[in-house]
């Protein structure tokens, strides 16, 4: 019996010994350690953020790969802790001939990149033609974090976005509203012309968390490079049916500017941008953007995204009844010192949409809210290592919605180390 287990043992060493290898050849393990510490003039309070994000990668045989990763956050804000667990993009993914299927929790953004744009839970099928790549998805948001999310579609869903996650009441203050979330994708690049890039898709979301608020778009954006240019056109119509709820009297922007109705209302949003190499010395690069929303002026509808993306690093505003016109230039100073500013300029699309917003107060009755400028300094000594220096200001007095009101400030220190 001894004999036999000596030469049991001997038979598990050799096996660990030859499969071992193979599979520390295959996992590529790494993990990020990111912190930021930021100065906002309207609190006048420090606040810092650190998250540690671990992440895993391994192929499964010769047609799947497997990608996780999680996150735990620690912020102080508010002077208050919290302390954020959170799964990340996690995903299952099989190559089959000339298509792919993602199941798990992935990211997703719309041709535009400012209507959904993030993680979801779903899955998505991938098809690869002559004539372009074909996809369709489905995703519900009910289990993502809220902040992660970034949902705010209705007033309800804005009011709870701003609730504190407490762990005694857990399910209520950490999870995002939980919609469907579906689109339809296709994109080429040299349909019609060589190096012309085309996107299109057909986008929705459906309300099951009993407000029933539900929104379709149809995004279009077409990309055309010439020599050192870049020009880009993009739009979106959209369809609502359902409404946002009551307005909030404690000063929460109704941003969104849909009325308490249920009726069938369309809303549009477009963007138009043009990028230029400098022939200069220095790598640089100067963009000008413009983005337009609709807003709710004559009994229509803002534009409303399902994820709520800033187009301000200061002047946070969510693109619904916003027009945004941003200059921005970047330049590498050295091979590992980059140089950033930006200028963006906010102006209301209507007068009604951002009445109830606390900049203007009510008080508003020019189009023009302000400019914001920021500036950033970047510096990667070495490639796992990297940090960046950003400062800026949004001033009201150039603008005639709210022009005494007091200027707004922010600077921030951000430090990424990684480690694979």
């Amino acid at each position: 019996m001894k004999e036999l287990n000596k030469f049991s043992n001997k038979i598990f060493f050799s096996c660990i010994f030859f499969i071992l290898p193979v599979f520390i050849w295959t996992i590529d393990f790494g993990v990020i350690l990111d912190q930021r510490l930021s100065h906002f003039s309207s609190d006048r309070s420090a606040d810092y953020a650190a998250s540690l994000i671990p992440r895993f990668y391994t192929p499964l045989g010769e047609n799947g790969d497997l990608y996780v990763s999680a996150g735990f956050y620690i912020e102080y804000a508010n002077e208050d802790w919290n302390y954020i667990p959170e799964l990340l993009r996690t995903e299952f993914i099989w190559y089959f001939n000339s298509a792919d299927l993602v199941i798990g929790r992935m990211y997703y953004t719309d041709p535009l990149g400012f209507i959904a744009e993030g993680l979801f839970d779903g899955a998505r099928l991938s098809y690869d033609t002559n004539i372009g790549t074909f996809s369709a998805g489905t995703w519900y948001t009910g289990l993502l974090f809220k902040k992660r999310a970034n949902i705010t579609m209705t007033n309800e869903e804005l009011i709870s976005y701003s609730k504190k996650l407490g762990y005694n009441d857990f399910i209520d203050s950490y999870f995002a509203p939980g919609r469907l979330v579906y689109a339809l994708d296709w994109e080429h690049q040299g349909l019609g012309y060589r190096f012309l890039e085309q996107k299109f898709s057909l986008l929705g979301q459906y309300d099951i968390t009993g407000n029933s608020l539900h929104s379709q778009y149809l995004i279009g954006r077409l990309s055309l490079p010439i020599q050192a240019f870049r020009f880009d056109l993009g739009g979106s119509f959209e369809f609502i049916q359902g409404s946002i709820g009551t307005r909030d009297s404690s000063g929460i922007p109704d941003s969104e500017g849909i009325q308490d109705s249920k009726d069938f209302k369309t809303a549009f949003a477009a963007e138009i941008g043009v990028e230029w190499i400098l022939p200069t010395a220095l790598r640089s690069r100067l963009s000008l953007l413009s983005r337009y929303s609709s807003g709710v002026s004559g009994g229509n509808n803002a534009f409303l995204p399902i994820n709520t993306k800033t187009q301000g690093t200061i002047f946070r505003a969510k693109l619904s009844g916003i027009t945004m016109i941003s200059l921005d230039y970047l330049a590498r100073l050295h091979r590992n010192l980059s140089l950033g500013f930006n200028s963006s300029y906010f102006i209301r699309s209507d007068l009604e949409t951002y009445n109830s917003y606390p900049l203007i107060n009510n008080t508003g009755e020019g189009h023009f809210i302000g400019n914001e400028f920021f500036g950033r300094l970047y510096w990667s000594p070495f490639s796992d290592l990297s940090m960046n220096l950003g400062g800026g200001v949004f001033l009201p007095s150039l603008g005639n919605a709210a022009s005494g009101a007091d200027n707004l400030w922010r600077a921030e220190l951000n430090l990424t180390l990684s480690l694979y």
